[in-house]
């Protein structure tokens, strides 16, 4: 499955709609895409989103569709 993650770059600064970045990944399941990036990273993570059908294809168009590896957080 594919997630869409919402993020901070950090956890100490208050979260602003206009600092959210995205991530996009490939994983059985939220649960690890959260451990994941808790464990390799310092983002403060907003919401976790499963992509599929319609919604999927239409991130795949975005220019900042990309999938990254949770290995390379």
């Amino acid at each position: 499955m594919i997630y869409k993650v919402l993020y901070q770059d950090n956890k100490i600064k208050n979260p602003r709609r206009e600092t959210t970045e995205t991530l996009y990944t490939q994983s059985d399941s939220a649960i690890k895409v959260r451990e994941a990036i808790e464990s390799q990273t310092d983002f403060n993570v907003e919401s976790i989103e499963e992509l599929s059908g319609n919604y999927l294809e239409y991130e795949k168009k975005s220019p900042n569709y990309k999938l990254t590896d949770l290995a390379e957080l």
